[in-house]
């Protein structure tokens, strides 16, 4: 498909992108974390388990449900951590859940995080949805903005 821009020039538009609409929800959320026991002759019990229970406010509501792998090391402020959760609720008024997949590492203090809504896990009017979280901890309280496009309605 192809449109006209404003300078008369042509561009091309895929008919993914005129069918995805692109958003930001943002709010906030709180986090449990809960450690689960080490599971004899599954893994390393060096490798904590956590279940992870999230509430989020604003234009994601919901909950969050998964669990979560974390690993640290000898040197202070060095770890990593991967996540699976299924969110339940809305984004903007459009019902319905999805999984995010989170990554995360710190090497020394600094911090990398990756969370991706993982393909194809939207279901009811959240079918379809695209995009990635990112997660923001400043004095304790934590939000989020969520990147996402849906289909067109």
């Amino acid at each position: 498909m192809r449109r006209i821009r404003r300078d008369g020039a042509l561009a091309a538009r895929s008919t993914t992108e005129a069918a995805d609409m692109s958003n930001q929800a943002r709010g906030s959320f709180e986090v449990k974390v809960t450690p689960q026991p080490p599971q004899d002759g599954v893994g390393d019990p060096a490798v904590g388990r956590m279940a992870i229970e999230k509430h989020f406010h604003g234009d994601l509501q919901g909950v969050g449900k998964g669990q979560m792998l974390a690993v640290g090391t000898a040197v202070e402020g060095s770890a990593a951590y991967v996540a699976l959760e299924r969110v339940s609720g809305s984004v903007h008024g459009r019902h319905g859940s999805f999984a995010l997949q989170h990554s995360g590492t710190m090497h020394r203090g600094a911090p990398q995080l990756s969370v991706t809504i993982v393909p194809d896990s939207g279901t009811e009017q959240l079918t379809g949805i695209a995009g990635r979280l990112e997660i923001i901890i400043a004095n304790g309280e934590h939000a989020y903005v969520l990147e996402y496009s849906l289909p067109v309605a």
